[in-house]
């Protein structure tokens, strides 16, 4: 199976929440600064639609948003263009741009420290129906290589956790890690 257009999403830690038009300033200076392996575009504001995008990071190859959907607020990395390369490559890629990415949103003077990630939880989905369609044979063809690849990455006791819902939605895997994982350390093993 080849994973492609992979949209990762790494959830926001604790109570305390960052007004979402915060996130305008920050990102225009992502703008100004390329300094992220994408190109990266404009700002939308879409925080006004309940559960929904928030503030979005528009690139040419992926888009970075703060985003509510699904309930839960986060920083998610959505790869649009096809990338070459194997799934453990693809899967490297995104993880380290998103990673990259929050460990910036935490560092920015501009959020005072409000921000921090969850160091236990990942969430996977696949932007293509046709490549992994929302089925159990899909999470049962593509679990061995998600545990190869994320084991190494966030301790041997990984969980994926696969909720099939509606066959009409994207494949999507919650990956959940016992101990809490340092962004740092993976950052510096996808480098």
């Amino acid at each position: 199976m080849e994973l492609q257009h992979l949209d990762l999403k790494l959830p926001v830690a604790g109570a305390e929440r960052v007004p979402p038009q915060a996130f305008i300033p920050v990102f225009h200076d992502w703008v100004r600064a390329q300094d992220r392996e994408e190109l990266l575009i404009d700002v939308a504001d879409y925080s006004h639609v309940p559960d929904g995008p928030g503030i979005i990071l528009i690139g040419h190859e992926a888009d970075y948003s703060m985003d509510d959907s699904g309930g839960h607020s986060g920083l998610r990395y959505n790869r649009k263009g096809v990338l070459s390369g194997s799934n453990r490559q693809r899967l490297g890629q995104a993880l380290r741009a998103l990673v990259g990415a929050a460990q910036q949103l935490e560092d920015t003077p501009a959020l005072s420290g409000r921000l921090v990630f969850s160091r236990r939880e990942v969430a996977l989905a696949v932007n293509d129906r046709l490549l992994a369609p929302n089925l159990p044979e899909t999470f049962a063809e593509a679990e061995p290589g998600l545990l190869e690849f994320f084991r190494p990455l966030l301790g041997d006791d990984v969980l994926i956790l696969y909720r099939q819902g509606d066959p009409r939605e994207r494949f999507s895997v919650s990956i959940t890690a016992q101990k809490p994982f340092d962004l740092s350390a993976i950052t510096s093993a996808l480098s």
